[in-house]
């Protein structure tokens, strides 16, 4: 198993190197490289050079800090063809950028449009039938996670479109905040991980309320009618996810993939959050303390 941080609580007003050396302080071994706007940033180009490129794989060695993964997020799946075009043109300059990081595996999203799943899935099917050739040329594995108001929301149907694409390299991230989408408000974590089976690579953690409950005022809307999705990012016990169950079942299957501490809702308390989150994980998947995996 391998633990990972998601750095995304530093990504504003932390340079690159003082983010790799925190992660290392913070007691990780792994980083999974998300968005950040002096690096790869949500739907854009990537805004880096080769030299860039270096000065990470520096920051990283000097840290003992590994990258777990690449976290591009682009509309790949927009059923505007131009939109689409570009994010394949991003994608690919992201892979490329991950190559030359050494780095094998890059995780993302389904996106899209939820409101249009049948063209969404239409744009990602096309988009992933230029972009396989090029995860394959270049030796990157890559795993797919469903987010709330993508063309995929349901954990069901994320493993379908997966086990459709039939490639041994492309897997499932379960993302545990995500889990109230994922069954339309059952939050069902333990059978959510058993659907998934073999294809179970990675596991976010964070937890978050269900939206579905009180009457669907878990999270209040004004207007109430108003045509949003809503979750967050919280310290494990702070939501209303099983994180007993969740932790049971990852022991139960003996998970050796990425775990993620993917908690980004204290930006202002980030290390008393990690502090929470890291002891959730620690305690909960049997892990010894002090041990850095």
């Amino acid at each position: 198993m391998r633990l990972a941080y998601d750095p995304s609580h530093y990504r504003d007003n932390t340079s690159l190197k003082d983010t790799i050396d925190t992660v290392a302080r913070l007691g990780y071994e792994y980083v999974e490289l998300s968005p950040r706007k002096d690096f790869i940033w949500f739907y854009e180009y990537p805004k880096v050079d080769k030299q860039r490129i270096k000065d990470l794989k520096r920051y990283c060695a000097d840290a003992g800090v590994k990258i777990s993964s690449v976290l591009p997020v682009q509309q790949w799946s927009s059923p505007n063809e131009q939109e689409r075009e570009a994010a394949v043109r991003n994608w690919k300059r992201t892979i490329e950028i991950t190559s030359e990081l050494e780095v094998d595996l890059m995780n993302s999203e389904f996106s899209g449009d939820k409101s249009r799943p049948v063209e969404s899935e239409a744009a990602f099917v096309k988009s992933m039938e230029e972009l396989m050739p090029i995860f394959e040329k270049e030796g990157i594995k890559l795993n797919l996670q469903s987010h709330p108001n993508d063309f995929i929301e349901l954990n069901t149907e994320a493993i379908a479109m997966i086990r459709a694409l039939d490639k041994d390299w492309i897997k499932l991230v379960y993302s545990v905040p995500h889990a109230f989408f994922y069954d339309d408000g059952m939050g069902d974590v333990a059978k959510h991980i058993d659907e998934a089976g073999d294809l179970l690579a990675h596991v976010l953690i964070a937890d978050t309320l269900n939206h579905k409950a009180a009457f669907g005022l878990r999270y209040i809307v004004n207007p109430p009618d108003a045509k949003v999705t809503i979750h967050q990012h919280l310290n494990p016990g702070e939501g209303e996810i099983d994180f007993d169950a969740l932790y049971r079942k990852l022991r139960e299957i003996k998970f050796d993939g990425i775990v993620t501490n993917s908690v980004f809702a204290y930006p202002d308390r980030p290390e008393w959050s990690n502090e929470v989150t890291l002891k959730s994980i620690r305690e909960g998947l049997k892990i010894k303390e002090g041990l850095n995996i």
